[in-house]
């Protein structure tokens, strides 16, 4: 049996439970994990909530929560090319599967191989965060020279894109709080803390031409104000927000491709993911409360290999 942590119905974390399950079998394009580290997402309390739930759709309850993870590949789907048993990797969970669990399912084409220089830890919070920053800096097309600003600097996905902007020679502003400091100036970016002042009045001082390109991760008003600050609307991006395109921006759903990239720039020591928090697995509610709370700094993972008194 392997064990996993999901809910028994949509709703809040009242719905969340334990409970052991068989270890699962792939799917034709699937691989199948021993889980060593799992990364813990905003979305996946979205899901919990049914919020992102298909309305024709029946779930099977319990459900498994969680999006990404890293482990070994304990088994491989019939249509699988280029993974192996015993292969070290990082991946998304595949459709109708979760990854707080001792064994998940991934999908093999959003599944890349661990480089050896990187921990499980790390590895586990690039699936999301790193797919999701590489298509929004290659998105907006971030050269060297240029001005970019990140609306929500300070969780996994704005860490990420600070650094991408960052290595591209760009000069990087993030919003965030003043408790972040520290944070966004270790990324090399300048802080427009939002609770020390208007966020526009502040960049305006410090940009008064604006600036090239905008990556927000926050949506709603907060993307609306820092949306006038952007020279050219086409250059506004938001992963979270599709009233972005009534700004004359876009709204990238991320994808893998640019996972394995990634993980060779924090193999190099180029990259740094920032998890900055980790939990037991026994823990793994905690991990998803501290995320709930909308606070986060830089990233949170799930780390199987950490004993609950360590």
């Amino acid at each position: 049996m392997s064990r996993a942590y999901g809910y028994t119905s949509y709703g809040g974390p009242e719905t969340e439970t334990w409970f052991d399950r068989p270890e699962p079998a792939p799917g034709p394009s699937e691989l199948v994990i021993a889980v060593k580290a799992v990364g813990v997402n905003p979305v996946d309390h979205k899901v919990r909530s049914g919020a992102m739930a298909n309305p024709q759709a029946t779930p099977s309850f319990p459900l498994v929560l969680g999006v990404e993870a890293a482990g070994v590949v304990v088994a491989v789907g019939s249509d699988v090319d280029g993974f192996a048993e015993g292969d070290e990797v990082m991946g998304r969970a595949a459709p109708e599967h979760g990854t707080y669990a001792e064994h998940a399912v991934l999908l093999a084409e959003a599944t890349a191989h661990k480089p050896p220089q990187v921990s499980f830890v790390q590895a586990a919070a690039l699936p999301v965060a790193a797919g999701t920053a590489w298509d929004v800096v290659e998105r907006l097309g971030v050269a060297e020279g240029e001005t970019l600003l990140i609306n929500g600097i300070g969780g996994g996905v704005g860490v990420m894109g600070a650094q991408l902007a960052r290595n591209r020679r760009a000069a990087v502003f993030g919003v965030a709080s003043e408790s972040k400091r520290s944070l966004t100036e270790s990324l090399g970016a300048t802080l427009v803390a939002y609770d020390s002042g208007d966020v526009v009045e502040q960049m305006r001082e410090m940009l008064p031409e604006g600036v090239d390109a905008a990556f927000d991760v926050v949506g709603g008003d907060a993307m609306r104000q820092v949306a006038s600050l952007v020279t050219n609307p086409v250059r506004i991006v938001s992963i979270v927000d599709a009233g972005v395109e009534e700004l004359g921006g876009s709204l990238v759903v991320s994808g893998s491709a640019g996972v394995p990239a990634v993980a060779d720039l924090v193999a190099a020591g180029k990259v740094d993911p920032k998890v900055l928090q980790t939990y037991p697995f026994d823990e793994a509610p905690q991990a998803l409360r501290a995320v709930e709370s909308g606070h986060v700094l830089g990233k949170i993972v799930i780390d199987l290999e950490q004993s609950t008194h360590s």
